[in-house]
């Protein structure tokens, strides 16, 4: 069953995989895991509820059969999850897969490296949204300091990865704005792509309000007018950073712009919760269980409601919230329903 020709309601192929393979986390992000709700008697999936690394990697082969090409590994915290380079292994070894990443905090990456380039691992992103340490404090809930995340980092890129390495931060105004310069020097040079995400509506917990957004050009123009940049061309299509380079030879900066320059159009991707929902949105309110056809011998059931579930799709929220959307949101939830970034990952 070959995936290439498998298209959405609105075009798309399905490309992307994003398993969230835990739903905790150890850090307290007020934009993703606030502590006021996220305290020490929330309570949390119990480990039988969770996916097997069976499960996972029968989903992973089906999602194959359909065109799907990449995977991501997030969480909550990916690492919180016992014994993950066995799964990083299996993953790696299904035909199709070209690309296995990792999405992490970083706060347990260091003693885990090794493990995860045995694996064959191919990509890692690190979330990194301060370089200082009251303001990184405050952007984690106080629940690690950023020298461990920086000798986590430098550990990595001395390890090195064949897909490279990336540092995401999320921006919000008021709050690490000027953290974005001091990012931009530590990482110029480093061989590391510093990736800039606009502050976004996920989740119920966040209070999102569209004046924390600093749009993604404003922070290219404060940053060109350092460090002159050019643009790239995507690498390829559903790309989702817009991609710049120095023009000194400093390396590469990327933008994702969903408020303000939504990709809707060209969005390749699905996610899977740790307990086996299967979403094709990030903002979305519910999912597919894949559960049910788990439960049967055969992979028969699984290939054909992974297809349906694509074929059917019709999301397109960033796309709809724009305000120069001709079509606005008609049938998608609103801020009180819809899942949580650390269910399903970002």
């Amino acid at each position: 069953m070959s995936g290439d020709t498998l298209r959405d309601a609105f075009g798309r192929p399905w490309h992307d995989l994003r398993i969230s393979v835990m739903d905790r986390c150890n850090f307290r992000c007020p934009y993703c895991m606030p502590q006021s709700v996220f305290h020490d008697d929330f309570t949390f999936l119990d480990p039988a509820e969770r996916l097997d690394f069976e499960a996972i990697e029968r989903i992973a082969r089906a999602a194959a059969r359909s065109g799907v090409s990449k995977l991501r590994l997030t969480g909550g915290e990916p690492l919180l999850r016992p014994a993950l380079p066995h799964l990083i292994e299996r993953l790696v070894a299904i035909p199709g897969i070209e690309d296995v990443a990792l999405t992490t905090n970083g706060v347990l990456l260091q003693r885990h490296l090794d493990a995860l380039h045995a694996a064959g691992l191919t990509r890692l992103t690190i979330s990194l949204d301060a370089l200082d340490p009251s303001v990184f404090s405050h952007m984690s809930g106080g629940r690690a300091v950023v020298e461990t995340v920086l000798a986590a980092i430098d550990a990595a890129v001395a390890r090195g990865f064949p897909g490279g390495i990336k540092i995401n931060a999320v921006i919000q105004r008021g709050i690490n704005e000027s953290e974005v310069l001091p990012l931009v020097e530590r990482f110029r040079h480093t061989g590391v792509t510093l990736r800039f995400i606009e502050y976004m509506d996920v989740g119920t917990r966040n209070h999102w309000s569209q004046s924390a957004v600093v749009p993604s050009s404003v922070l290219l123009e404060r940053i060109a007018a350092r460090w002159p940049v050019e643009a790239l061309a995507a690498r390829y299509p559903g790309e989702v950073a817009t991609r710049y380079r120095f023009t000194d030879g400093g390396g590469e900066i990327g933008f994702i712009s969903s408020v303000t320059a939504p990709f809707c159009g060209d969005c390749s991707r699905a996610r899977l919760s740790s307990e086996g929902q299967l979403y094709t949105c990030l903002f979305a309110s519910k999912g597919t269980d894949l559960r049910p056809a788990l439960a049967s011998p055969t992979d028969d059931a699984l290939d054909g409601l992974l297809r349906n579930i694509w074929k059917d799709r019709t999301d397109r929220y960033s796309e709809q919230r724009h305000p120069d959307a001709q079509t606005k949101l008609t049938d998608m939830p609103d801020g009180d329903t819809r899942i949580e970034m650390y269910y399903i990952g970002g």
